[in-house]
């Protein structure tokens, strides 16, 4: 497998370098990228590639779909990883484990094409990390579905997805237990996108609000089990975090690609900053830094693809990987000096992508307590 998996990561290169280098800037400067963008990676099966056969994909291994991430996160286009993370790496995994044989054939082959977008629609503006305070209600329609109503924000593909796996409460009164997740038609009546959200990093990754007025579901949408949402999102979180750790290292990794680069060819006081004592010294530190943290990452991929992969572990990976990610690139910005701030310079985009990193699929703060709850109970 390490010499298919090496061509197809050759090939991820090469595509990111024909079809995605060239118009980065100008997406960043437009906040979004183009929706074919997803139709060219799906003609070339860059997207959802370990879907099995029978639903469109080509069943490759986990880490092939990692290759992507990895590849497009080193080369500094983390907006474009993160959307996709959340369509091949969050949204199809969710379908193809808890969905129908008809939500699947529905759904799935048209994410591997990318004639369907996906979304996760979790947050909302009073329910963040923690999803147990979600209001957006699913209530019976009286003929068997659903009307949902409510509102989800920070949504990753929002202004371009055909389907939200969407997190609702059925019975607002059961807590945890009264969440239900659907499989959710954008074209659905009741349905509106709102803002673009203008954020300080990942300008190109679409991050919306999105509005639910009384939107019919018919009962065949609901994805996996009704009152059983809280536990698949538990079980889906490890996948999800093990991508961010990825993306993390990846990252990191293409910072200080960048930043060694710099370093040979600026020059002060007549020679080379790659010289100096501490410009080596703090190079040193990123690449050990990031070499144990890949060494993790490559033990928790092996546990996710052979079914061992549990929530504390998922946890630790993304707590510690996305604060590694923020101390390389905050470092590598400083050994740019003055240039590292000019946004033209592109570490700059690398140290303030990676920010959310320690916020989204859980902040630094809740993955502590998901590890402490593990060694001490709750508090």
């Amino acid at each position: 497998m390490s010499s298919e998996l090496e061509l197809f990561r050759d090939n991820v290169v090469r595509f990111l370098k024909d079809n995605v280098e060239p118009h980065y800037e100008k997406w960043e400067r437009d906040g979004i990228f183009p929706k074919d963008l997803y139709l060219k990676m799906g003609e070339n099966g860059l997207l959802c590639v370990d879907v099995p056969e029978e639903y469109g994909g080509i069943g490759a291994e986990f880490a092939f779909s990692m290759v992507v991430l990895e590849e497009t996160a080193r080369m500094g286009f983390l907006a474009l990883a993160s959307n996709l993370s959340v369509h091949s790496d969050i949204a199809a995994p969710y379908i193809l484990h808890l969905g129908s044989e008809v939500q699947k054939k529905k759904y799935l082959p048209k994410m591997v094409s990318g004639e369907c977008i996906g979304a996760i629609g979790m947050s909302e503006p009073g329910a963040g990390s923690d999803l147990q305070g979600i209001k957006t209600s699913a209530l019976p329609d009286g003929n068997g579905g659903y009307l949902i109503s409510g509102s989800k924000t920070f949504i990753t593909n929002g202004q371009h997805a055909g389907v939200i796996v969407l997190a609702t409460k059925t019975d607002p009164k059961a807590g945890a237990k009264g969440t239900t997740l659907f499989t959710f038609d954008t074209s659905v009546a009741g349905f509106k996108r709102g803002r673009n959200l203008e954020k300080i990093g990942l300008h190109s990754a679409d991050t919306s609000e999105l509005f639910f007025d009384n939107c019919p579901v018919a009962a065949d949408e609901v994805l996996g089990r009704v009152g059983g949402g809280f536990g698949h999102l538990i079980d889906e979180l490890p996948r999800e975090r093990l991508a961010l750790a990825v993306t993390a290292v990846a990252h990191a990794q293409g910072a200080l690609d960048k930043t060694v680069e710099y370093a040979l060819t600026r020059k002060a006081f007549g020679t080379s900053i790659a010289t100096f004592q501490n410009t080596r010294f703090e190079l040193a530190k990123c690449k050990t830094d990031i070499e144990v943290h890949r060494a993790y990452v490559e033990k928790c991929t092996k546990l996710y693809a052979d079914g061992k992969m549990d929530v504390a572990s998922a946890a630790m990976i993304k707590l510690s990987t996305t604060e590694m990610e923020g101390r390389v690139t905050d470092a590598c910005l400083q050994l740019f000096g003055g240039y590292g701030y000019m946004v033209e310079y592109p570490i700059s985009r690398f140290w303030s992508d990676a920010r959310i990193q320690r916020i989204y699929g859980g902040t630094s703060e809740i993955m502590k307590e998901v590890i402490a709850r593990t060694l001490v109970g709750r508090g």
